[in-house]
């Protein structure tokens, strides 16, 4: 249903907290919804399969948003949403509500979907082929960095991704943001408890710690070693936190050290994007 608004109104409660990171905490998990922005992002949650608990954007955006909309709800020509609401107001008072100027396009309120366990979420991968390309990410705490990782595992071939207990939550308004909504592409789950690599090994992964150790390999000898070569290689790339990098315990669980070759005096990549450069490395092709 199409519902215009010009000024604040109790049905936008999802939207007027954004500005408050304890209340939208609160919002996207106890409540199970997430916030999709933009209407690229808002596409790809929709083809996804996610499903919208309500739209809001300024009136020059509805054209382009009409035959998404309707995807969302199912029924194709019904882009006034059906029964879900589509809020429409002038892009001033878009701004008093939500805290920010709303440039690219719409917001959406999305309920969460279930995460898969990690064994269902590996074996579904690559359309029932099973996932052979695995990053898992330890314990970021950086939103940006999150999606940036996401976006990076969707372009360079990497069939899944595994999130710790305590890894930043990757459905974060700017984590989906900054992946360009890839977090809706790249099928992921968090693995708990963690380090826990049985259940990779079970199913034939190598597990390769990307730190800093003196017995660590560099990254182009790891990329041509069997592990990575073989024809139905399986591969799990551990990526650490900003600041400390992985923990003590997950190294030693891991089969092999990698690190990535530098030059310049320099020892360290962001995580982000050493996450690119492995992931281009042991790509499959």
């Amino acid at each position: 249903m199409i519902v215009e608004v010009q000024g604040a109104d109790d049905r936008l409660a999802d939207y007027t907290r954004l500005t408050d990171v304890a209340l939208r905490r609160r919002l996207e998990t106890e409540r199970g919804l997430y916030m999709a922005e933009s209407t690229k992002v808002i596409a790809r949650a929709v083809a996804a399969g996610h499903e919208p608990r309500s739209f809001l954007m300024a009136p020059r955006h509805y054209a382009e948003m009409a035959p998404i909309i309707a995807s969302a709800v199912g029924c194709q020509g019904r882009g006034d949403g059906g029964a879900v609401p589509v809020f429409l107001a002038p892009e001033p008072v878009l701004e008093a509500i939500t805290g920010f100027h709303l440039h690219r396009g719409a917001l959406a309120a999305m309920h969460r979907p279930a995460l898969a366990g990690v064994p269902d979420l590996l074996a579904a991968a690559r359309r029932g082929r099973g996932a052979r390309r695995v990053a898992i990410l330890e314990d970021l705490v950086d939103h940006t960095n999150v999606g940036a990782v996401f976006r990076s595992a969707a372009a360079l071939g990497v069939d899944a991704v595994l999130i710790t207990p305590h890894c930043a939550d990757p459905l974060y308004r700017r984590s989906v943001r900054v992946s360009m909504g890839t977090v809706f592409q790249v099928p992921w789950t968090r693995i708990d408890p963690w380090p826990a690599t049985e259940e990779l090994h079970r199913v034939g992964f190598t597990v390769a710690a990307l730190a800093l150790s003196r017995d660590a390999v560099s990254l182009d000898q790891f990329a041509a070693s069997p592990a990575c070569t073989g024809a139905e290689s399986r591969v799990a790339l551990v990526l650490g936190t900003e600041g400390d990098g992985l923990s003590a315990r997950t190294v030693a669980r891991a089969d092999a050290v990698v690190r990535i070759p530098m030059a310049g005096g320099v020892d360290s990549l962001n995580v982000a994007a050493a996450a690119a450069v492995a992931f281009w490395a042991v790509r499959t092709g």
